[in-house]
């Protein structure tokens, strides 16, 4: 069951991340679904994890197969062309201090995106993220937790990115308004420059067509896909979306399958620690010494805990 509450918005526990980065992530083709998800999450993720500066890590998988209705058809709004992502990364920071501190690092970590993935695009949030509205309770979610969650992907009609920024920005407060959604987290990223790719992964692609230069994201969650569908149907969701053409050329709604965060708030999650599979495990058998202290010190540093 997930951990979830309706009457407590707990939004402003991510205002912490002052700089943030939202990146897509494409599996590399020749590598099965099942093996890229499971190196992801157990062997990429506690890497990156323990890269210094780091304030926050979020791997959020999507899945294929989706749904018709996770985002409805808008006059003047197109699905992006040939757009297929696998998943959408988080990678925040509390200070420009740490983001230094983590680019200086971050070379070990890029060199391992060549066994999974054929394509990263991060996208650079200077002034970071906005959480509108967050229900759910659990801050550090390690799992496919039940809600009915979507990352839905928006493409810019014009280059003007503050118009742009202002009306996605509205629709996200038209959302975050109404209790059918349960949350509503807003990347707004700076254009993306195909001249400078990042992040500088050898042997993966970091290029973008021109309709993906600028674009926003809105990370959504519904307690179900009945109230999803509900929502869309009603006055207040079409009122939201008047005029949208105007400033939005495309859209692409990604289903997630599970959220895994490993850094929340410069700590380690149990999932950063150990991977995400061995920490539900840990969980599920409820072995609390996994958990101590003695365990983690001898984790993060190779000695015994005293020694």
């Amino acid at each position: 069951m997930p951990k979830l509450t309706t009457s407590v918005d707990y939004s402003d526990r991510d205002r912490s991340i002052t700089i943030n980065s939202y990146t897509t992530v494409l599996r590399h083709p020749k590598v099965p679904y099942e093996l890229f998800a499971t190196y992801w999450r157990d062997v990429h993720g506690p890497l990156c994890a323990r890269i210094p500066g780091l304030g926050w890590y979020v791997q959020t998988h999507l899945a294929r197969a989706q749904d018709a209705r996770l985002w409805p058809a808008l006059d003047g709004i197109q699905p992006f062309p040939d757009y297929e992502l696998d998943g959408g990364v988080e990678i925040g920071f509390h200070s420009a201090a740490d983001q230094a501190a983590f680019n200086e690092a971050c070379p070990i970590l890029f060199a391992d995106e060549q066994n999974m993935f054929a394509a990263t695009v991060a996208y650079a949030l200077p002034k970071g993220s906005t959480t509108l509205v967050d229900r759910v309770a659990d801050p550090s979610p390690n799992a496919d937790d039940g809600l009915d969650r979507i990352h839905l992907h928006l493409g810019a009609a014009h280059d003007d990115a503050a118009a742009f920024g202002d009306r996605v920005g509205r629709l996200a407060r038209a959302l975050a308004a109404d209790e059918a959604v349960l949350r509503v987290r807003l990347h707004l990223p700076d254009p993306y420059d195909n001249a400078k790719p990042a992040p500088p992964a050898p042997n993966v692609g970091h290029e973008v067509p021109a309709e993906r230069r600028l674009i926003a994201i809105l990370d959504l969650a519904f307690a179900s896909p009945l109230d999803r569908s509900l929502f869309y149907a009603s006055d207040a969701f079409v009122r939201a979306c008047d005029g949208l053409a105007a400033d939005i050329a495309h859209a692409a709604p990604f289903a997630v399958s599970g959220v895994y965060t490993y850094v929340r708030d410069k700590q380690l999650t149990l999932a950063g620690l150990r991977g995400s599979r061995p920490a539900q495990l840990i969980e599920r058998l409820g072995a609390r010494n996994q958990v101590a202290a003695d365990v983690r010190h001898l984790l993060h540093t190779g000695t015994l805990l005293g020694r």
